[in-house]
This record gives structure tokens, sequence and C-alpha cells, in this order.
């Protein structure tokens, strides 16, 4: 029986690679994410570069347990969903801090993102009489219209691509077969001394 060409290989897993990636992409629930803005702005003993340092701070305690522990009673989940569903990022040049929230509910990500957001501002107020900043919201999340997550559409070609790179990894360490040996060739035999004779 012939045995297939190598690139089969490859062919197959670039099929079978955007099969299940576009499987993933259909079955796996949309995920969607919605984001919060609080402010940092400093007080009148206070400057630009101090809010802007506490907002960089603030942004790090706003997924600890303080603030979560508080967050949890207005979006109405445990902390360990806020804990896996909420990030925050801040800015170099801005006193701002980002809380973005994802959820398979589009209320529920807004929700979260917003309760983290006003548990976060009435922390940091509590300390504005040391801090001399004062954090404010800047815009509330809203219901997000579109998902964040990657649809069929992607993670289809995405799951192909690394289809097919696993499967020149496989036709690169795959073993090699040995090469049909054909018939050896025969060496003459050295001429005898009478045929020697013969042809002086």
């Amino acid at each position: 029986m012939k045995a297939l060409p190598s690139w089969c290989l490859l062919v197959a897993g670039v099929v079978i690679g955007g099969v299940a990636g576009g499987a993933y992409g259909a079955v796996r629930p949309p995920a969607y994410t919605a984001t919060s803005y609080v402010v940092a702005v400093p007080a009148k003993q206070s400057d630009t570069q101090a809010a802007l340092g506490f907002a960089q701070a603030y942004g790090r305690v706003a997924t600890q347990l303080a603030v979560l522990g508080d967050a949890q009673v207005w979006a109405g989940v445990p902390v360990g969903t806020l804990r896996d569903s909420v990030r925050t990022a801040t800015s170099p040049s801005a006193p701002m801090v980002s809380v973005s929230a994802t959820s398979t509910r589009r209320d529920l990500a807004a929700d979260m993102a917003n309760a983290v957001s006003r548990a976060l501002t009435r922390h940091a107020n509590h300390a504005e009489d040391s801090t001399h900043v004062t954090l404010h919201q800047f815009a509330r999340a809203t219901r997000p219209m579109e998902a964040s997550s990657a649809s069929a559409a992607v993670t289809g070609p995405v799951g192909a691509s690394v289809g097919g790179l696993l499967g020149g990894l496989l036709l690169l360490v795959r073993p090699r077969r040995a090469a049909d040996s054909g018939p050896a060739a025969s060496v003459p035999g050295p001429a005898t001394a009478a045929d020697a004779q013969r042809k002086l």
C-alpha cells in the first residue's frame, strides 16, 4: 500500500485545528466587558503629581479584599466572582483608574464595574484628610453592546494556524524512512594470470 505524501500531515493539522477552533468559538458563551472610570483630584494642600501617585496606588487597591468586600453588596455577587472578573488599569500620565468587569451577562458586567468603582471611591475618600486627594467617579460603566470574547470567525483561523504549526513540527520530528536498498553492485574479480598473458 502506497504511503500518503508527507504534506498530508500539514493539511490535516490545518483542517483539524480550524474545525476545533471554530467549534470552540461557537460553543463558548460570549463574554461582555464593561468599564468605569474614577479620577483622583488633588486638594489645595496637594498637587497633580501627588494625585497621579495615589491613582496608581488606588489601581492596585481596587482588587483587594477590603474594597471587594464592600462592592459585593452592590454587585450582588460573591467576592470570588469579583476577584476573577474585575481588572484595573492606570495611566502613567493621568490620575485616572479604569475598572473593567467581564461577565456572560451584559448588565452584570456593568454592575460589577460600577460597584467596585463605588467601593474604591468610598475607601479612598475616607483617607482624604491624610492623602489630601479625593477620588471621584469620572464615567459610569454602561451595558456593553458587543461581546469582548473572540467569535468563531476569529477562533477558527487561529485554530487552523495552530494546527498547521503542529503539523509542520510533526513533519520535522517524524522518523525518516530508510531508503530502499537496491541490489548490491557486482565487483568484477581480478583477472587471472592467463587472461593477462593473452591480452599481452
